[in-house]
């Protein structure tokens, strides 16, 4: 049995080095296919040229068109008040005892009190029901450079939403959305 251990142990560390050969690349950045958002020096020799990474995946860019803000909606609605509600108990709780060179045993009880609680409906109660929350949204037109895609809504962060609302008509913008539509 320990030589099979042994042997299962030693096929993992040759699969390990394997993989790590094979996955390696010096450690010059993050993972493959994950842009880490850094600025790289694209220069050789110290000539100083730095170049920015490429924007992430995400991000959209278009000729603003307009800003919407969504109030919050909400409503008021009824639902089950609950109560916890405990009650006194008592159980029976057996207890033994061996003794003895002929491991006699005695058996005795006592009474052990504890509390008995669950939650218990009584009547309704009322409160605000959230039925849209609140949202920020800007329209743009050619997004991505396209002429044909005009009128595209995206939802995005109070900060967008105020950059875009400050911002002149058609002036272009570049932003990560938090959604579609609006």
């Amino acid at each position: 049995m320990f030589g099979k251990r042994l042997l299962v142990a030693g096929a993992t560390a040759v699969l390990m080095a394997g993989l790590g050969a094979c996955g390696g690349g010096g450690g010059g950045g993050g993972a493959r296919g994950v842009d880490s958002g850094a600025v790289t020096d694209a220069g050789q020799g110290g000539t100083g040229t730095v170049q920015e990474a490429p924007p992430s995946p995400h991000t959209v860019s278009g000729l603003k068109d307009s800003v919407r803000h969504l109030a919050a909606k909400t409503t008021r609605a009824t639902r089950p008040h609950l109560v916890r509600k405990c009650t006194s108990a008592t159980r029976q709780v057996r207890h033994t005892q061996r003794t003895g060179t002929h491991r006699t045993t005695r058996t005795w009880y006592t009474t052990e009190r504890y509390q008995s609680c669950k939650k218990v409906r009584t009547g309704t109660e009322t409160y605000t029901r959230t039925v849209r929350p609140q949202r920020w949204c800007v329209s743009l037109d050619d997004v991505a450079g396209n002429t044909a895609r005009d009128d595209v809504w995206y939802q995005v962060t109070p900060a967008t939403y105020n950059e875009a609302h400050g911002a002149d008509e058609h002036a272009r913008m570049e932003f990560t959305p938090t959604g579609t539509g609006c």
